[in-house]
């Protein structure tokens, strides 16, 4: 069933207070990577509030699904997302990439919420795949998300992944690709062109769908055509916006990976109120 006007607006709602989080946290941190947290941000949004099989106080149940964040060096959206979900208080997330705390640099298994490690570009869908396949071997019916970065879509590993998933017929597998067009060097179409990018997929064997990554509607729609796709995975083609919700941050490759200063900070969250 489609969703709601006042559905799409409180997830809307909530994805402002998660890209607030980010901002707030890896300013706090004075370390971190805004650019892709904040392009992601409605995707893995949409996934937790709506779509996602899961239960915070129960991190552990065998029949929930499973995410996996692939560009690990965002984890400040997800960090944000599990807290927001009541994984852990909000108040952990003043302590990201602090000696000790539980919110590391990139994914750590300590963090309530977290599947896997991860930080190695490349290869989260091998990992998603494994999950997927063990779901099948267990006899279970979870599903399995994995979100993907543009420029780690480069690696050889993914490419292995994507033909396995597909001679497997994977089809509780969906794969997630925020495809914000840069990555830490540049502009994903000077360092390596990805285009067209929804035909390799095709080629690969994978129902594809190509969406705006910022609509809620859209977003929701491909999560609930990829459920039902049989004997092959899907992938989500997400064109989103390196840094969006933040005016002097949208299409700026510097906020890949620098943290905001407290006045820039203070500037993003205004627009975000």
């Amino acid at each position: 069933m489609p969703a709601t006007p006042n559905q799409i607006k409180e997830l809307e709602e909530k994805a402002k207070q998660i890209r607030r989080l980010i901002i707030q946290m890896i300013a706090k941190a004075g370390s971190g990577h805004p650019g892709g947290s904040l392009s992601s941000t409605d995707l893995i949004t949409a996934l937790f509030f709506s779509i996602l099989k899961h239960d915070p106080k129960n991190p552990k149940w065998p029949d929930r699904d499973r995410f996996h964040m692939s560009k690990g060096h965002c984890c400040p959206l997800w960090y944000a997302v599990l807290a927001e979900s009541g994984y852990f208080p909000k108040e952990t997330l003043s302590t990201l990439r602090q000696l000790g705390s539980i919110l590391q640099g990139h994914p750590d298994r300590r963090t309530p919420g977290v599947e896997v490690s991860s930080g190695s570009l490349g290869q989260g869908l091998s990992i998603a795949l494994g999950m997927s396949l063990a779901a099948k071997v267990d006899k279970k019916d979870y599903r399995v998300y994995v979100l993907l970065g543009d420029g780690e879509t480069q690696e050889g590993n993914i490419w292995e992944a994507a033909m396995a998933a597909a001679h497997y017929r994977r089809d509780n597998l969906c794969a997630i690709l925020d495809y914000n067009g840069f990555q830490i060097d540049g502009a994903t179409s000077v360092v390596m062109n990805l285009d067209p990018v929804a035909s390799k997929w095709k080629a690969f064997g994978w129902h594809t769908l190509e969406i705006d990554g910022h609509d809620m509607r859209q977003i929701l729609a491909a999560y609930d055509e990829a459920k039902i796709i049989k004997d092959k995975p899907s992938i989500i083609i997400a064109r989103t916006i390196k840094g969006k919700g933040v005016s002097f941050m949208e299409n700026v490759v510097d906020f890949h990976g620098r943290a905001p200063t407290q006045e820039e900070a203070a500037r993003a969250l205004k627009e975000l109120a």
